[in-house]
């Protein structure tokens, strides 16, 4: 058994959830190694004596993951190949008093905005002159840039701001120079998230103010997409779109969750709006963006969803066409307001109503992808693959979304555009020919 302090401090950070959290892991890494300490990202070797684990706490299969990663560190410990494992993140914010009962060998338990206080367990200091800093764990071609955090909206389903807490708008001063940094060392695309990105600015500028920020950001020099998630609905900031259409680095692209297709569900989720609003509120966002491609989520099964409910968000996929969707099964979380109903839908009828909501879905997405067919889109090269280069176009988000075959005669490189038409079509992805 190793015995402490036999060799040099070295901090592995594991990442589960979101992308959100993988920013969190990337400004802690660049912390650390701006203390000269030793630290790595989800490290294949078993070489580092500390582990920090940021963890999800967002649905039961997340949660369930988590735990399974810390139980599988404390065994480590347990054998000696590592000697300190410390928990972060939103399960640690949200279960932290249960955790510590539960899995006492965890060194320390961390929340959500305890990054100073990890610091210090790890013999670091907080490094203001580092905000805007950012090592990141992705093909550094594209970047995640979180321009808040928490949420403020009372839905009824989500347990986000037990763990986030309430909204808070980073500066925009501070978002720009994050993204000159960033195109400095190659970045071409940011992907803006938040727990609600339209919510941006009313703390900070008491106005919403993410047109501004939009426009700011595609003034910097190297950058030459930029994508935005997480767009609340309710008091969705029209001008958005107008920075949109004006700026051309600006993707024509909106991941908006828009959770339901029922004005009865909707009002259970208290989502501060009916189907017919939703609806009004695409309508106009196609109208000034047509080409724009829209992302959504759906829950299926939150209590009260009778059949009649589960039609009419059947009915209203089938009407919207959404370029991409995504579908979850309703998770029954402590705490939130739906979980003083009762999840009267059975598991498996929720499977069954995300895979008939799917399989309309894939019929949608077929036939939107075969009108591209003979059109010659501008790709983002983002990996090799089986001796295939595989690439995005503006309509598409990383791991998300759909992904372009390219057929290449020369050799590409990863993180470079190329102009390819359209030869063929699936489902989900379209094969493409550079030319």
């Amino acid at each position: 058994m190793k015995t402490k302090g036999s060799r040099k401090n070295k901090v592995n950070i594991v990442t589960l959830g979101c992308s959100k959290n993988l920013v969190d892991s990337e400004v802690l890494l660049t912390q650390l190694r701006g203390n000269q300490i030793d630290a790595t990202h989800e490290s294949k070797n078993d070489d580092a004596n500390i582990v920090v684990i940021n963890t999800c706490g967002f649905i039961d299969n997340a949660k369930q993951e988590s735990i399974d990663t810390i139980l599988r560190y404390v065994d480590a410990k347990e054998e000696g190949i590592v000697e300190k494992v410390y928990v972060t993140g939103c399960l640690s914010q949200r279960y932290k008093d249960d955790l510590e009962k539960e899995i006492p060998k965890v060194d320390a338990w961390f929340g959500t905005r305890d990054l100073s206080r990890l610091l210090k367990q790890l013999n670091a200091n907080y490094k203001h002159e580092l905000v805007g800093e950012r090592i990141l764990t992705n093909p550094s071609h594209f970047a995640y840039l979180k321009i808040s955090e928490g949420c403020d909206r009372p839905c009824s389903f989500c347990a986000i701001p037990l763990m986030r807490g309430k909204h808070i708008s980073r500066p925009m001063e501070e978002l720009v120079l994050e993204a000159k940094n960033l195109a400095k060392n190659g970045t071409k695309e940011l992907l803006l998230i938040a727990q609600d990105s339209t919510y941006y600015g009313l703390d900070l500028y008491k106005k919403r103010n993410l047109a501004e920020l939009l426009k700011r950001l595609s003034d910097v020099e190297g950058i030459e997409w930029i994508r935005l998630h997480y767009a609340f609905p309710t008091g969705f900031p029209m001008d958005a779109l107008d920075a949109m259409a004006e700026r051309k680095n600006i993707c024509k692209y909106l991941d908006i969750p828009l959770q339901h297709g029922s004005t009865e569900i909707l009002q259970l989720m208290r989502r501060g709006t009916t189907r017919e609003k939703t609806e009004a509120l695409l309508e106009s966002i196609r109208e000034r963006i047509p080409e724009i491609a829209i992302r959504t989520t759906l829950i299926a099964g939150h209590p009260g969803e009778t059949q009649k409910h589960f039609e009419e968000m059947m009915s209203f996929v089938e009407r919207s066409r959404f370029d991409r969707l995504g579908v979850f099964t309703y998770s029954h979380e402590e705490n939130t307001h739906s979980y003083s109903m009762k999840d009267d839908v059975p598991d498996k009828v929720k499977q069954e109503r995300v895979d008939r909501l799917m399989e309309l879905q894939e019929g949608i997405s077929l036939e939107l992808n075969r009108a591209k067919i003979g059109k010659t889109y501008k790709v983002l090269v983002d990996r090799k693959e089986e001796g295939v280069f595989i690439g995005r176009t503006e309509y598409d988000s990383p791991e998300v979304d759909n992904e372009v075959i390219l057929n290449s005669k020369d050799y590409l490189r990863l993180g470079d555009f190329v102009e390819a038409k359209v030869t063929s079509a699936t489902e989900f992805d379209l094969n493409a020919e550079v030319t």
